[in-house]
């Protein structure tokens, strides 16, 4: 599968698209922010505009691997590790941290999307996906954040926006 270079993530119909070579040729169902869009720190809400993907976190790593401070814990997510720790906002499999790059928009300052630790994560296959119910980074399924973590090379481009049509992507240049 060749690797993607843009994901669209809509924030209207909880959608991630994945563009190759100006083609659509991927799309995972994803949960944003409950508090809805924002760049603020603080704010709870998942930043829109232009990011890049510069980290990577939690390559070779068991599906549904526990991580904590973008570090593995040795534990695998369970519903029994769940009851042990409800409420918990469960960030697993793998990391896609993101970094804004429009300053005054969601880079620097107060809208700093990578101080702010806005990722593209796994969470619990029980968590529903299509509704906006994270505390602001993109949640996604566990397979799905597998199988999106190798086809998304460091500085990929990443719109979050709440446009439900991603047809502009395929034809905008973000070099």
């Amino acid at each position: 599968m060749p690797d993607l270079d843009l994901l669209h993530i809509s924030i209207a119909d909880q959608m991630l698209y994945g563009f190759s070579a100006g083609q659509l040729v991927l799309r995972l169902s994803v949960s944003t922010a409950r508090n809805g869009a924002g760049e603020r720190n603080g704010s709870g809400c998942t930043p829109r505009g232009l990011h890049q993907v510069r980290v990577k976190v939690g390559a070779g790593l068991p599906l549904a691997a526990v991580l904590r401070g973008r570090r593995w814990t040795g534990e695998e997510w369970s519903s029994q590790l769940h009851e042990q720790y409800p409420g918990c906002d469960w960030i697993l499999t793998r990391i896609l941290w993101l970094s804004g790059l429009e300053p005054g928009r969601n880079r620097m300052g107060e809208v700093d999307t990578f101080r702010r630790y806005i990722y593209l994560h796994g969470t619990p296959d029980t968590e529903p996906m299509g509704e906006p119910l994270s505390h602001g980074c993109i949640r996604l399924r566990n397979t799905d954040m597998l199988a999106l973590f190798d086809r998304v090379p460091l500085n990929c481009k990443v719109r979050i926006g709440e446009a439900s049509c991603p047809q502009w992507a395929a034809n905008q240049d973000f070099k």
